[in-house]
């Protein structure tokens, strides 16, 4: 009984953390595929988005694209 009321008082403060880190994913996700050039291959970099939580976005928006000018 009190691992199910642990659990239910721990949800209201990760859901917030699991939204943040969809949106981060999908925009990464969505910007590397669009992009024509990253630094280095687009799986690579789709692989580390997926599995590296928030910081592989996160890595990808600052490190991963190329300025296109």
């Amino acid at each position: 009984m009190n691992d199910e009321l642990a659990i239910s008082k721990l949800i209201p403060i990760i859901a917030p953390f699991l939204v943040i880190q969809l949106i981060l994913m999908v925009i990464a996700i969505t910007l590397c595929i669009k992009a024509e050039a990253t630094r280095g291959p687009k799986p690579m970099w789709i692989l580390i988005i997926i599995f590296v939580n928030i910081v592989g976005p996160v890595a990808f928006l600052i490190a991963g694209r190329r300025n296109e000018r």
